[in-house]
């Protein structure tokens, strides 16, 4: 069997449908019906899983046996796992660990890929030929919503290699829609100054990709000559805003309208905004989400922040994800939905539980410091929150790249630290510094998710 044979596309499209059949049918339908097919694609996936050795292992350890979890109200009896877990798993049955299930399934076709290594040492990614397709689909479905056309000529930032981003994107666009791709990668893949030349040339619309890379392009143009929005004429942008300031990203494109979308490699797309920009609405045919307290591991209401706990739906070839904690944090809006969907949302990316530094008692998030610094006159948005122990206790500096002549930075400096005293709760010091200093430091050009955090604290202690 090759990869193309494995997968029945017709099928998948009747499952999960794509554009009105989305909007009008699937977000539209009722809670206690969506409940039930929900719970109809979580038994087939919790079947596959107790064939897998590592979910097997977790839980019969916790002591349950396959008839103790008989639907998906029984979900929270599952103990949730992180990347840590699986990183153990690797240890402990190199190179690929126990969890991806491919001893279960001779035969099939497994696409592999791995994390960016962001939060640590890559991670292998396996996919079965379905589950990759049902991922590429939707992430299409998530573009249509937010108003893609099969016009549209999409140009795309997301890396290659062995990560799985670019492969993805290239795959959604070109299995699941008509737009015209333009696969770019990072800044090492084509430097920054020849996408943009190519974005003109070609004549992009739409930009796919994160934002941080996104917002630095912006500025590669601008020291171009260019004038974005004419010799530019991007009407979307589609990406991982997180906490960055749409607005400013908005300006920096001429005026380019800015969606979201959360996901990660494991599951593919999770939740995406919509035309009416509150909320990224998760894709609950496809994923079930819970919220849980870091600490705790307890569900939290909604409203309140907690990581982010996906089960897959569909993912029941290769590498089930049943109760994956990504230690990403954000909250469900409960407020009705403007567009009368009866899908939940969430309120996006707000950082990650396991990426934050203690000062004084008060948690301090690097997205947090990125989402001060949108919008402020005279940097390129490009910083670093540098982290030391000094004379026995934790201090963090934002290192903050800008254009302003050297004689402003004393002000600056002086201006910036008493903004994140104010809103950050706590002193941090502020040394700014010229424009592209710092990319070696972030990866802007390289990294599909640069740096932000650079942790000194044992070099210093």
């Amino acid at each position: 069997m090759n990869y193309f044979d494995a997968v029945a596309h017709r099928r998948l499209l009747r499952e999960y449908p794509l554009r009105a059949g989305f909007t009008d049918g699937v977000a539209r339908q009722p809670r206690e019906e969506l409940r039930a097919l929900q719970n109809r694609r979580f038994l087939r996936v919790l079947r596959r899983a107790w064939q897998v050795p590592f979910y097997r292992r977790r839980w019969t350890e916790a002591g349950l046996r396959p008839r103790d979890v008989r639907s998906l109200d029984d979900v929270g009896r599952l103990p949730a796992y992180t990347k840590a877990d699986l990183m153990q798993s690797i240890e402990a049955a190199p190179p690929f660990g126990d969890y991806h299930g491919m001893d279960t399934a001779p035969g099939l076709p497994v696409v592999v890929q791995t994390t960016s290594g962001t939060t640590g040492a890559p991670q292998p990614l396996f996919y079965g030929p379905r589950s990759r397709e049902m991922q590429n689909l939707l992430l299409a479905r998530a573009y249509y919503f937010q108003g893609l056309r099969d016009t549209d000529r999409v140009h795309s930032v997301y890396g290659h290699g062995m990560v799985n981003g670019g492969h993805y994107i290239r795959e959604t666009v070109l299995h699941f829609t008509s737009a015209l791709f333009f696969s770019a990668g990072t800044g090492v893949e084509t430097r920054s100054r020849t996408q943009v030349e190519l974005m003109r040339r070609f004549g992009a619309t739409v930009l796919v990709g994160f934002v941080d890379y996104v917002r630095h392009l912006a500025e590669v143009a601008r020291e171009l000559g260019l004038d974005v929005g004419r010799d530019l004429r991007i009407r979307m942008i589609s990406g991982h805003r997180g906490r960055e300031s749409r607005e400013s990203l908005s300006r920096a494109w001429g005026g380019a309208e800015v969606f979201d979308w959360y996901g990660v490699g494991d599951t593919g797309v999770i939740a995406a905004e919509g035309p009416d920009h509150a909320g990224l609405y998760v894709m609950e045919d496809a994923h079930h989400v819970d919220l849980v307290d870091p600490d705790a591991r307890t569900v939290v209401p909604d409203g309140d922040v907690g990581n982010v706990c996906v089960t897959v739906l569909f993912k029941d070839d290769i590498f089930p994800v049943v109760r994956f904690d990504t230690n990403d944090l954000s909250a469900v809006d409960p407020a009705p939905s403007p567009l009368g969907l009866g899908l939940r949302r969430l309120r996006g990316f707000l950082g990650r539980s396991d990426n934050v530094v203690k000062l004084r008692g008060i948690n301090v998030y690097p997205t947090a410091v990125g989402e001060l610094l949108q919008g402020q006159p005279d940097i390129t948005g490009e910083f670093l929150c540098r982290v030391e122990r000094l004379l026995g206790r934790d201090e963090m500096t934002v290192l903050i790249e800008t254009r302003a002549p050297r004689d402003r930075h004393t002000d600056m400096a002086g201006d910036y630290g008493a903004l994140f005293r104010r809103k950050l709760g706590v002193e941090v010091g502020v040394e700014l510094v010229a424009p592209g200093i710092l990319a070696s430091r972030t990866g802007i050009e390289s990294r599909q998710k640069p740096l932000r955090l650079e942790d000194n604290r044992r070099l210093t202690d």
